[in-house]
C-alpha cells in the first residue's frame, strides 16, 4: 500500500511497522467471523471509531477507501484487495482462504483523522494445515511469462532504493500500466510477526519523469534486521500479476561523513502499496 499517508519515519529514516495491532489511535478492526472453512469465502468487517461506532467516512489512498491484505503467516496465499462497504460501515470481500492460520489487515485513513493507519487481526481457517518454509532468498521471482528482478538492498533503520525491473519472456517490459495511480505496489511483512511496512514508489504515471517500465523504484526502511517478503503488485495486458521475493535485511556501510538517509519529502506509505490496491 503505498502512498503519501503521514505514516512517519524517524528522522533516522527507520520505518515502524503497522498491523501488529487490533487498535491503534482509537480505531479499531472488527470481523463478523475469524473462523473460516477452506476455500472462496466473504469476509465481512467494519473498522470502529473511538465512539465506537462503524467509520463510514475514509479518505482515499490510490483511489481506494480500504486496502485489505490477507496472508497466511508461513508468508504464502498473498491477497491485496478491495472490499465494497455498505451503508452502514460493513465491508465485505471475498477470499481464497486454506486452511492455517492467517493475518489480515486493513490500510485505511479515517477522514479526519491526520494520518492512515494499519490495523491487523488473526484468523484461523479449519482443515489440514500444511505450513511451508519460508523461500530462500532469491534476486528474480517467475510470475508466468514474467521475470522481475531486484537490486537494491532493505536496510535497517535507512529509508534505501529498491528497484524492481519486469521482463517479459526475455524482453523488457516497457509498457506497464497505471494500477491504482501507481506502476507497482509494494508490501513488506516482517517474517515472524508479520510487521506491515508502508513503501511507496518514487513518481507516479504521468509525471513527465517516470517510465512505464522495466524499472520500478520504491524507498523502503526496515525497522529492526531480520528477514522480510515482498510483494510487488504490476499490471500488464490488463492483468495485475504478483511477484514475490524473500530478502535479509543488510548492514549500511556507513562513508566518512555519511549520516543516516532520512526519507525526506517522503512520509509513509505503498503497495504495497497492493498485490491489489
Amino acid at each position: 500500500m503505498n502512498s503519501n499517508s503521514g505514516h512517519d519515519m524517524t528522522g533516522h529514516g527507520a520505518a515502524r511497522p503497522g498491523g501488529l495491532s487490533v487498535s491503534e489511535g482509537g480505531y479499531t478492526l472488527e470481523l463478523d467471523s475469524t473462523i473460516f472453512t477452506p476455500g472462496v469465502r466473504t469476509v465481512t468487517f467494519r473498522v470502529t471509531g473511538p465512539d465506537g461506532s462503524p467509520v463510514t467516512e475514509f479518505t482515499p489512498e490510490h483511489e481506494k477507501k480500504v486496502h485489505f491484505i490477507a496472508v497466511r503467516r508461513d508468508t504464502t496465499g498473498f491477497q491485496h484487495v478491495h472490499p465494497v462497504m455498505d451503508g452502514k460501515g460493513t465491508w465485505s470481500i471475498d477470499l481464497t482462504l486454506e486452511p492455517g492460520d492467517w493475518r489480515f489487515f486493513a490500510d485505511v485513513h479515517p477522514t479526519g483523522h491526520g494520518r492512515t493507519i494499519t490495523l491487523g487481526i488473526d484468523a484461523s481457517v479449519a482443515g489440514p494445515y500444511d505450513p511451508q518454509p519460508i523461500s530462500e532468498g532469491s534476486r528474480s521471482a517467475h510470475v508466468g511469462e514474467y521475470t522481475v528482478t531486484l537490486d537494491g538492498d532493505l536496510l535497517p533503520g535507512t529509508a534505501s532504493d529498491l528497484t524492481l525491473t519486469v521482463s517479459r519472456n526475455g524482453r523488457p517490459v516497457t509498457d506497464l500500466q497505471p494500477y491504482l495511480g501507481a506502476y507497482g505496489h509494494l508490501v513488506a511483512l516482517r517474517v515472524g510477526d508479520l510487521g506491515y511496512l508502508h513503501v511507496h514508489p518514487d513518481g507516479e504515471p504521468g509525471d513527465g519523469v517516470t517510465e512505464p517500465g522495466p524499472g520500478i523504484t520504491f524507498m523502503a526502511a526496515a525497522p529492526s534486521g531480520g528477514v522480510y517478503r515482498l510483494y510487488l503488485d504490476f499490471q500488464h495486458d490488463g492483468v495485475v500479476r504478483t511477484a514475490e521475493f524473500t530478502v535479509r535485511t543488510t548492514a549500511a556501510a556507513p562513508g566518512p561523513d555519511a549520516a543516516p538517509r532520512a526519507a525526506s519529502g517522503h512520509t509513509g506509505h505503498h503497495h504495497g502499496g497492493h498485490a491489489h490496491h
